[in-house]
């Protein structure tokens, strides 16, 4: 028997906030070996991702080793321009949602329309999930990766948990 889905932490990962004007700062693409992402998108290739968050802000996830050398690189490719660059994975937690059922589980949490018309692998939200701020992205068919504030992280974990346990309720059947 399949199940419905499953949640687990990711555990600690390379994550920058970067803001400032988009244009210069898709000089950045060199640091994760994609291209930049759509509005409203991320853009993935193994362990490195580039997510755009909002019209003046990309994340950029590496492996955390190497945060400190990327943000050398950031501040020397954007000498000059006006930005901000944090290293926020401290800040942060990740958690995997997989399974037939993910879509309904984030579904019953977020006010987002997660129909398969309307959001699909590749895409990335900021929006909440039950009472606190969250962003995901379909990373893939049947799975999704949720990124919250480490504070609210057992909060969060919870409320996947159970609506995991809860089952579906057949709104995308």
């Amino acid at each position: 028997m399949v199940e419905f889905a499953t949640v687990s932490s990711l555990g600690i990962r390379g994550m920058i906030t970067l803001r400032g004007d988009l244009t210069a700062l898709a000089k950045v693409t060199d640091l994760t070996d994609v291209d930049f992402p759509a509005m409203g998108c991320i853009a993935i290739a193994g362990d490195r991702a580039l997510g755009w968050m909002s019209p003046d802000e990309v994340l950029i996830m590496l492996p955390h080793a190497e945060v400190g050398a990327a943000l050398s690189r950031i501040e020397q490719g954007l000498q000059g321009v006006h930005h901000l660059a944090a290293d926020v994975s401290d800040a942060r937690a990740l958690f995997m949602l997989r399974g037939p059922g993910a879509r309904e589980v984030l579904a019953k949490l977020t006010p987002v329309d997660l129909h398969p018309d309307h959001f699909g692998p590749g895409q990335l939200r900021r929006s909440r999930l039950g009472q606190v701020a969250a962003a995901f992205w379909m990373c893939e068919d049947d799975a999704f990766t949720i990124i919250c504030f480490r504070s609210v992280a057992a909060y969060t974990l919870a409320l996947l948990t159970q609506s995991v346990a809860d089952g579906p309720v057949g709104h995308f059947n």
